[in-house]
């Protein structure tokens, strides 16, 4: 819970972005099968203990499972700016492959996670490097200065 306590101050920091620069409507991508390819990629709680964090079994510190950069989409089916910005984490999924990965949390569906995450308000991202401690923003941050903070803080690229 120590981490918790030490990421809500970045958390109300950070509230402050809700510009929408997000279009709306749906990004699919068809598959050789003809299906939807989905480049962002879904979790439930067993899959996040897996492939994030186990905050169950350590509860006052963070350490990251991936072994990519992730941004997480803590969002939910109802929420308008969640809706808005999905297109834009999906088109950034793609873009990215390979170098990092973008999971989405439905909110209503991993209420423990939420809970243990201290997630108030939706969508809310959070940017996890592979070293050091995650961040978070909220709102439907524009896709521009999403493609920024990739570059910078979970790429470590220099401009």
């Amino acid at each position: 819970m120590k981490f918790i306590k030490r990421i809500l101050p970045i958390l109300f920091i950070l509230a402050a972005v809700t510009a929408c620069g997000a279009r709306s409507g749906e990004n699919k991508t068809a598959g050789k099968d003809g299906t939807e390819k989905k480049y962002t990629v879904t979790l439930n709680q067993d899959q996040f203990l897996k492939k994030v964090t186990d905050f169950k079994a350590n509860p006052d510190g963070w350490k990251y499972l991936g072994d990519k950069p992730a941004i997480i989409d803590f969002y939910a089916d109802w929420c308008t700016y969640c809706k808005k910005l999905a297109p834009v984490l999906e088109e950034l999924a793609k873009e990215y492959e390979g170098q990092l990965v973008i999971y989405k949390v439905n909110t209503d569906n991993e209420k423990e996670i939420a809970t243990a995450f201290g997630i108030r308000a939706l969508p809310t991202l959070l940017f996890i490097p592979m070293e050091g401690m995650p961040e978070v923003a909220q709102g439907a941050v524009p896709k521009a200065e999403l493609k920024k903070y990739i570059e910078s803080f979970l790429l470590k690229k220099s401009n």
